[in-house]
């Protein structure tokens, strides 16, 4: 009588299982007919994702300090040197002729203090500069040759050009960009000449420091360039040239006869002085004071340089600070982020963040967290469940329906763009939801034969 009991049960368990697993074990999975909502099912093909993308959505962007390197600021001024002395007037005895030595022009080279233009020319033959060579000097359309001799280009770097000639920096520049796979196609100029200078005073319309150029610079020309001469008697007027330590002379009344002698080559460092008398003490003034000055520069220089590395080096710090900053909100959840959502049959149901400033797909979400196990998840079952935000359709949700049982549906998954609140969901596989409504529902059906055996 117990096996019949026992028998019937069986019987009665198992046609539960098969036959009724609905009742006893219950799966997500996606239906048209929801309460509450409108759901449209609509097929992955290659015209559908593209109309899944239309939905506007621009990816987060990272705060600014994770794209701004540190560039030194601007160079401060020296402040105003001492005015040049004034000179006296006095009777002289005759003066001496005393020439430099005579210099072979060389090619200009360029120098600390430079200001270097990179132009390249248009299809109309107009000069336009560098795209992002010169992003960060523009308003000075150039770079100023630093103390160590370089220019610092962005995205490139330093380059040194300091004692090199034009067409020497032009080779030079013409390797970096290439190295760097930027079109090398430029021209290379001097926009400002700060680094060779010779300075002229005395009896001048305007004592002043001129530069040497591409062109040589000679005596004519320096005086020239400082207003011309203001001597009223030039018995008593010599011209007198400081160079590497030693006074050169030239009487005025030579000078003007002897047109030869405003050709007279000047060098960098050189110190030009009209003196209208025979006072040497005045003439030594000025040398010294163009001395005084130049080491004034060196020194201002230096400092100027140590201050602009700690201001980098300070920058650098801010910078690294709200990168932490920032991380460390991202970790807590304290910063504003975009979410889809893994569930179903995936191997790790979770929310994942959308990537900063790109656009992130189907695939990239899905596989980055390891994909689904394709024995209890149904590859034909992959959906991306999307609810409209327009109120007016109240909560009206698009299921975008992938059948990844054919692989090369799986490469649509690289072109479905995610949207913020997606929801990908797996269905699972039809012998899986029966398995576990058998495997629920057995330790009841084992407890009740157990029953019935007693």
């Amino acid at each position: 009588m117990a096996i019949k009991r026992v028998t019937q049960a069986l019987l009665l368990g198992t046609a539960l299982a098969t036959s009724s697993c609905g009742v006893s074990y219950h799966s997500p999975s996606v239906k048209q007919q929801t309460k509450g909502a409108e759901v449209r099912v609509v097929s992955l093909n290659a015209q559908t994702v593209i109309v899944a993308n239309r939905q506007p959505y621009t990816p987060r962007s990272l705060p600014a300090e994770f794209s701004q390197v540190s560039y030194p600021g601007t160079p401060r001024g020296l402040g105003a040197l001492p005015e040049p002395p004034l000179s006296s007037y006095d009777q002289k005895p005759v003066l001496e002729t005393r020439l430099p030595p005579s210099v072979t022009p060389e090619s200009y080279r360029i120098g600390v203090g430079d200001v270097l233009l990179l132009a390249t020319k248009s299809a109309a033959s107009t000069v336009e500069q560098l795209t992002g060579l010169l992003a960060a000097q523009n308003q000075r359309q150039g770079y100023t040759v630093r103390d160590d001799g370089a220019i610092a280009i962005p995205d490139i770097g330093p380059v040194n050009l300091a004692g090199m000639t034009l067409d020497e920096a032009e080779a030079q520049l013409f390797q970096v960009l290439v190295e760097n796979q930027i079109d090398p196609a430029f021209s290379l100029e001097v926009a400002e000449f700060n680094s060779h200078r010779v300075s002229v005073g005395g009896a001048v319309r305007n004592a002043s420091i001129v530069p040497i150029t591409l062109n040589p610079l000679n005596l004519s020309e320096a005086l020239a360039a400082a207003g011309g001469l203001t001597v009223k008697d030039r018995e008593f007027a010599s011209i007198r040239i400081y160079r590497d330590g030693t006074l050169y002379q030239i009487p005025m009344e030579q000078f003007i006869k002897q047109p030869k002698l405003g050709k007279t080559l000047l060098l960098d460092g050189d110190a030009v002085f009209v003196d209208t008398s025979y006072d040497l003490d005045r003439a030594i003034e000025f040398y010294t004071q163009a001395l005084r000055a130049k080491e004034m520069r060196r020194t201002a220089r230096y400092t100027e340089l140590q201050a602009l590395h700690a201001e980098m080096d300070l920058r650098r710090q801010v910078q690294i600070d709200k990168r932490e900053n920032f991380q460390a909100r991202t970790e807590l959840g304290a910063t504003q982020r975009d979410y889809v959502y893994l569930t179903g049959e995936v191997y790790k149901q979770s929310r994942v963040p959308l990537a900063f400033e790109h656009q992130v797909t189907l695939a990239d979400v899905l596989y980055e967290k390891g994909g689904f196990n394709t024995s209890t998840g149904n590859p034909a079952q992959i959906y991306v469940l999307r609810a409209s935000a327009n109120p007016e359709e109240f909560g009206a949700v698009t299921a975008w329906h992938l059948d990844a049982r054919n692989a090369i549906n799986i490469t649509l998954a690289t072109r479905m763009e995610m949207r913020p609140n997606d929801v990908i969901f797996i269905e699972e596989q039809p012998i899986t939801k029966w398995g576990r409504a058998v495997q629920q529902f057995f330790p009841s059906l084992l407890g009740s034969l157990q029953t019935a055996a007693n």
